[in-house]
């Protein structure tokens, strides 16, 4: 999303803007993961990921099975990228010259890397990780030779196999000498990466020496970026299974709204993602031109895909939905009821359907109802208060009142119950029409419901069983 928004300006200002990304594919599995069947994988842990099958079966290799449903929601949210995959980059011979200048220039490598890190490296240490022609594996495996002129490696491996074989489709680079070599094979000016490789003696500090050593390159402007704090959870962590991913979110907020609480802060400012009620304000910021917090140059960088205000607060949307069964007509009518009366159908059709997969997915117990078709069983509990009080609701509502009045309505009723606690008698309203004691703000949520719907509920819950 960082590299995004800057391709976006840049392409505002020149024609000549390439946005590369890079599926490191070529990467060795490291674990038998929870969602992996041990006994199949294990096997093959240190294989290239792009070696690997498909959980599903349904994929080319185990890669492509997580890469396709990223990229699709890369496509929602109209990141245009130009897609690389690393292990085709390798195989195709596209990456040779480059592991051959690394391999050329090992010495100079191990001192930048010991300067810059402290670290150590053994004689046989290499910038290159050959990958075993016998087991497939490229974890532990150690090169013992290269030739520039025929462009192959020989390598030792614990299994007990050793060879020569191709550079191209032999192996990879060590992940700080590849990020380097990608610089200088796309010619990259600009990269936003994580604060993790922003460290001192981290991976960029590393690679602009490399860059500029190996293969006389100068290193992009650097973009590093704060990580995203899940609420409840932490910093997000795809390591320790701290996530959610873009495809979830995109369910229960349109793409507009993921990219502007991205795009609103600088990247070297942490974000706090509350996906439940935190983003019903986010929502709202896109939505609605008066919010004063709308920050209108991060939403003219959000635009995805083609989003329909429909000028209703995503929280009162979240009620009605509610209210209406999430029926777009019963929707827009409540809506209509209650002063939004220029909602577009098409569009309060789609948030809808964001409202009620966020419901699902994020909504807190409090924010759960369900209008009930029939008297509930529970207003056989309520008593005698709370039955008269109802009782006395139902003659005093009218057709004429809307939400303030029909709110006056109901406390003024309630203070004639002396000694009885207000709130045992608000208690009585929600048994009666959802079956459970809390829910919406009684004179609003009557007024939502319909004055004829709710007096009829009321008398009926009013009539004492055997009465």
């Amino acid at each position: 999303m960082t590299a995004d928004v800057v391709y976006r300006v840049l392409g505002e200002r020149r024609d000549d803007v390439t946005f590369n990304y890079v599926a490191d594919d070529y990467d060795p599995l490291r674990r038998v993961y929870d969602f992996l069947d041990k006994a199949t994988y294990e096997p093959l842990v240190g294989q290239p990921l792009s070696n690997i099958r498909c959980p599903c079966g349904e994929h080319d290799d185990y890669a492509q099975h997580f890469l396709e449903p990223f990229l699709a929601a890369l496509g929602r949210l109209r990141v245009d990228v130009q897609l690389e995959r690393a292990s085709e980059m390798y195989v195709s011979g596209r990456m040779t010259p480059y592991v051959l200048k690394a391999l050329q220039g090992r010495d100079r490598i191990v001192e930048i890397l010991h300067q810059q890190t402290g670290k150590q490296f053994a004689d046989g240490w290499s910038p290159f990780n050959p990958i075993c022609e016998t087991c497939g594996r490229m974890a532990g495996t150690e090169l013992t030779g290269f030739s520039t002129s025929a462009e192959t490696i020989a390598y030792r491996c614990p299994c007990g196999s050793e060879g020569e074989r191709p550079i191209a489709g032999g192996g990879k680079l060590t992940w700080r000498v590849d990020w380097p070599a990608r610089w200088a094979m796309f010619g990259v000016t600009v990269e936003p990466f994580g604060k993790d490789h922003s460290t001192r003696g981290g991976s960029y500090d590393t690679g602009v020496q490399i860059v500029r050593d190996i293969y006389g390159f100068e290193p992009p402007f650097p973009i590093p970026y704060e990580w995203i704090r899940l609420k409840g959870g932490g910093d997000m962590s795809s390591s320790k299974g701290n996530v959610l991913s873009v495809g979830k979110i995109l369910e229960v907020v349109p793409p507009e709204v993921l990219r502007y609480m991205i795009v609103k802060d600088r990247p070297g400012r942490r974000i706090n993602f509350d996906p439940g009620m935190g983003i019903l304000r986010w929502v709202d910021e896109v939505d609605d031109p008066e919010t004063a917090d709308r920050d209108e140059r991060a939403l003219e960088l959000s635009r995805a895909a083609g989003f329909e205000p429909v000028g209703v607060p995503f929280k009162h949307l979240i009620v009605v939905g509610q209210a209406a069964g999430f029926d777009v007509d019963n929707a827009g009518a409540i809506l209509r009821r209650t002063g939004f009366a220029d909602v577009d159908n098409s569009a309060l059709a789609t948030r809808l359907g964001y409202a009620q997969r966020w419901l699902d997915a994020f909504g807190p117990e409090e924010m759960r109802f369900e209008v009930q078709k029939e008297l509930p069983s529970a207003v056989a509990d309520l008593d005698d208060d709370q039955r008269r009080f109802l009782g006395e609701l139902a003659v005093r509502l009218t057709d004429q009142l809307e939400g303030d009045g029909i709110h006056d309505v109901i406390y003024e009723v309630a203070g004639g119950f002396e000694g009885v606690k207000p709130g045992r008698l608000f208690q009585s309203i929600y048994v009666a029409l959802l079956g459970k004691a809390r829910g919406p703000r009684a004179g609003w949520f009557v007024s939502l419901l319909g004055v004829p719907f709710c007096v009829d509920r009321f008398r009926e819950a009013s009539i004492a069983p055997g009465s």
